[in-house]
């Protein structure tokens, strides 16, 4: 629970941030960049065993990162990758030693490599981001949980007949695994197999709905129909099929508002979109290249899509389902592994502008927000006077506990005070429907190993969001700052 001290805060603040907010709104403000939400995705080159990094802010490679090689390479076509959460570390099964390399998001390096079961592919974190399941294809037949904070394998359930992909169901009680026929259900307290579901053949990629009420597998070789089967997770018995996916339905990946299922067909170089209301395919994705891995980003807008046959990764576009851009990446990439979206329902809409105080020589870590988002359809309102509010730039975690904030009804909302040593002074002010300005200052914030561009989270009660910002140096801004606080 973090401490809190009211009085303290309001001492140190006083005039000096309603003085540095001034400024800030005659032009200081403006030399921050406006960001839409953009996190990392990590690309898996199974030719060249690497890992491409994608800012898909600006959908350029801003880094390669070598991984464990064995057996000809770290990874192959269906490989697995995933990242926390908190989008700090980033898990790259290496099917090729029999092991899983572990990234450091802030420095893209390998910080560590976990040795796991005889070859790994399909990977998934918990919602919690405390365990890493990886599906160990052949011949252990295994599941190879891993404890993250301390990287090392706790325990190795069976997954059943030759598992290979491998989701988390959004409590965390239970891990699906794709087996080669039929699949295996996993209790995460007892790590042991609770549930089989005897479905289709060769069965591969594997994704859970948002609500946690239904899993999409897909059967690569379903009799040559080439099927995505529906579990429902109450009965743990498939309810549905779904058919007019292309050959060879290979990776699966579900929208942050759970309305639509997009599908890497390998064979038919397309991908297919299921609309999950009525379990059909409602659009077919050509210009791919032996599509396999696919992610989509926490927002919502776009999917990524690995092309092992062009070296390339295609970005769809939801909202028309068309390419949009090819991005050239390593040699042979597979799985696509971005940040998860927030807990709850997303934001429509997240935008922000961020200034931090990047001198290392500064005895005071200063950073500043200005933001303004839009809850999502699905929304039934933020309460801060009532929520939790949670606050993640960078490498800086903030909690401000249910009932912290002052403010009533419609607002605005305000809270002042010390969480953990940092002196924090967040608003938040309604513009409109489900719309929403908030600024933020934190004085003694831990800022250590923070890095353009930045991430920012925004957990308010159940509602979210995840922004990517190119934030500009606040040393000059700090200083003035600190000159008004006695």
């Amino acid at each position: 629970m973090p401490s809190i001290n009211r009085k303290r805060s309001r001492a140190l603040w006083g005039q000096g941030f309603a003085a540095l907010w001034a400024m800030l709104a005659m032009g200081l403000g403006a030399l921050a960049s406006r960001a839409e939400a953009a996190p990392f995705a990590y690309v898996a080159n199974s030719g060249d065993g690497t890992v491409s990094v994608i800012d898909t802010a600006t959908r350029k490679v801003v880094a390669t990162i070598p991984v464990g090689k064995g057996g000809g390479g770290a990874v192959t076509p269906d490989d697995g990758v995933a990242v926390t959460p908190d989008g700090k570390r980033a898990y790259v099964a290496n099917s090729g030693s029999n092991t899983v390399s572990v990234i450091d998001t802030v420095s893209n390096k390998v910080v560590g490599t976990v040795q796991v079961g005889n070859d790994p592919h399909g990977v998934a974190v918990s919602p919690d981001g405390t365990h890493v399941y990886i599906a160990n294809f052949s011949p252990d037949n295994t599941v190879s949980v891993i404890e993250t904070v301390t990287n090392t394998v706790v325990a190795s359930p069976q997954g059943g007949g030759f598992p290979f992909g491998v989701a988390v169901t959004p409590d965390g009680k239970d891990v699906y695994v794709t087996n080669l026929y039929g699949d295996s259900v996993i209790d995460t307290a007892s790590n042991t197999v609770v549930a089989t579901v005897p479905e289709g053949n060769y069965d591969m990629g594997i994704a859970v709905t948002p609500d946690g009420k239904r899993v999409y597998v897909t059967n690569a070789r379903d009799g040559g129909l080439h099927l995505v089967s529906v579990i429902d997770t109450a009965s743990k018995q498939v309810v549905a099929t779904v058919a007019g996916v292309g050959f060879g339905p290979l990776a699966i990946a579900i929208t942050p508002d759970g309305n639509y299922a997009y599908v890497t067909n390998l064979g038919s170089n397309t991908v297919s979109v299921i609309a999950t209301a009525t379990n059909t395919v409602v659009a077919t994705i050509p210009d791919v290249s032996s599509p396999s891995g696919v992610a989509v980003t926490p927002d919502g807008k776009h999917a990524y899509v690995s092309n092992g046959g062009s070296n390339t990764v295609s970005v769809i576009a939801t909202a028309s389902n068309k390419v949009v851009d090819i991005i050239p990446v390593g040699n042979g990439p597979s799985a696509v592994g971005i940040v998860p979206p927030p807990p709850g329902v997303p934001f429509l809409a997240f935008n922000a502008k961020l200034e931090i105080n990047y001198a290392p020589n500064e005895d005071v870590q200063v950073f500043e927000l200005q933001s303004n988002f839009t809850l999502g359809s699905a929304s039934h309102g933020i309460h801060p006077e009532t929520d939790s509010v949670k606050l993640e730039i960078g490498t800086f975690t903030a909690t401000i506990p249910a009932g912290s904030f002052e403010g009533k009804g419609f607002g605005p909302f305000e809270f002042r005070g010390v969480i953990d040593g940092v002196d924090l002074h967040v608003e938040i002010e309604p513009t409109g429907a489900k719309r929403y300005d908030l600024k933020a200052r934190a004085r003694d914030a831990n800022l250590i190993g923070t890095t353009n561009p930045v991430q920012v989270t925004l957990i308010i009660g159940d509602d979210s969001g995840t922004v990517s910002v190119k934030a500009t140096n606040l040393s000059e801004v700090a200083w003035l700052g600190r000159r008004r606080v006695p």
